[in-house]
């Protein structure tokens, strides 16, 4: 295929996808996800397009699509505030994959392991523990969990009868469940990571997954507050002709850029040697721009944007809370530093410019 052929497909799947999220995405039903409802058809309109394999091989089911081109859509799904977790399932595929363990079709439970203990008999394993966070736990079809021992690391794929549920919602109105295992399993639920992901490696995987539905969220909010800043007169003209206003959105503006940019590195060490440093930037950056760009939005948005019938909290929420999912600025940044201080001072430069 060649590189136009490509782009041509790329961008007839990314309005594709597009197209899908905003048809089914609005503002009542993000409303009714609050209510405790678990969105079934737009679940089932993700799965017929096999958004949810996209991260797989052919080999194990997916459709050998590039992880750069697949996981851009996330970008897509944080611009509407999609309810579903499309980024857990698609990771717990590509981690259960990886393992040569079966992928359970339905959304699949992501799951890390630090605080778990995993003990075989020689013919069975037990595993005990709790996570927390876990989105749409009580939806789930399957889990995947990451494990480590002294020294190995394990993929662990789990069934919604081993574990106990305690129904949590989170900030963004969905849900963030407790799940509690104190369970036998069999044998061949359970085999060794790939090679090279460990805890740290899938954190790492999943802040990357948020990194790129801010940047989407951010988008769409700057979008919103640009067009309500012209719309809304004060003092007989629109508040967007006012100064302060306007660098206001221009900060904003820049925020989102930033966002959009940091999202495409993390993108970028992912998918060509799980590069960890550019993964740390991508969640440190766009953390600290969905803390800003929310902050403006409501300060220009003034009382109208608290208010629950305008759909501007649907996105601010979420930007609140994926700046704290997979760990928040002061985590990544501390990664980071660790990092460039340990090649120390001659290698500055050389790993700046490898990010």
């Amino acid at each position: 295929m060649t590189q136009a052929e490509t782009e041509s497909s790329e961008y007839l799947l990314l309005e594709s996808v597009s197209r899908l999220f905003s048809d089914h995405v609005t503002p009542d039903l993000l409303a009714a996800v609050e209510r405790g409802d678990w969105p079934s058809e737009l679940w089932d309109a993700i799965a017929e397009m096999g958004l949810p394999r996209a991260l797989l091989s052919e080999e194990a089911g997916g459709y050998g699509m590039s992880a750069v081109e697949v996981l851009g859509l996330l970008r897509e799904a944080g611009r509407v505030g999609l309810p579903v977790p499309l980024a857990e399932t698609m990771l717990a595929g590509w981690l259960l994959a990886g393992a040569g363990l079966p992928v359970p079709d339905g959304p699949l439970a992501l799951i890390d392991g630090r605080y778990f203990d995993l003990r075989t008999d020689g013919s069975s394993w037990r595993l005990t523990g709790a996570a927390g966070g876990v989105v749409w736990g009580r939806a789930a079809a399957a889990a995947a969990a990451l494990v480590e021992t002294e020294d190995q690391a394990f993929v662990v794929l789990l069934k919604p009868s081993d574990w106990i549920l305690e129904p949590v919602i989170g900030l963004t109105g969905e849900p963030r469940d407790i799940l509690r295992f104190d369970t036998m399993l069999d044998r061949d639920v359970v085999a060794h990571a790939v090679a090279g992901i460990g805890m740290t490696e899938l954190r790492a995987a999943g802040a990357m997954t948020r990194s790129l539905m801010i940047a989407g969220a951010l988008q769409r909010v700057t979008d919103m507050t640009v067009q309500y800043a012209g719309e809304r007169r004060q003092f007989g003209k629109p508040i967007g002709g006012f100064q302060a206003v306007q660098q206001n959105l221009a900060v904003l503006a820049s925020q989102a850029s930033a966002a959009t940019a940091a999202a495409d590195l993390g993108v970028d060490g992912f998918a060509h040697g799980f590069r960890l440093p550019a993964i740390a930037v991508a969640k440190s950056r766009s953390g600290e721009a969905a803390g800003i760009g929310a902050a403006i939005a409501h300060q220009v948005h003034g009382a109208i944007g608290f208010s629950y019938e305008y759909s501007l909290h649907f996105l601010t929420r979420r930007l609140w809370a994926w700046r704290d999912e997979y760990g928040g600025e002061s985590e990544w940044n501390l990664l980071l530093g660790r990092h460039l201080a340990a090649g120390g001072p001659d290698r500055l430069w050389a790993e700046l410019t490898a990010l």
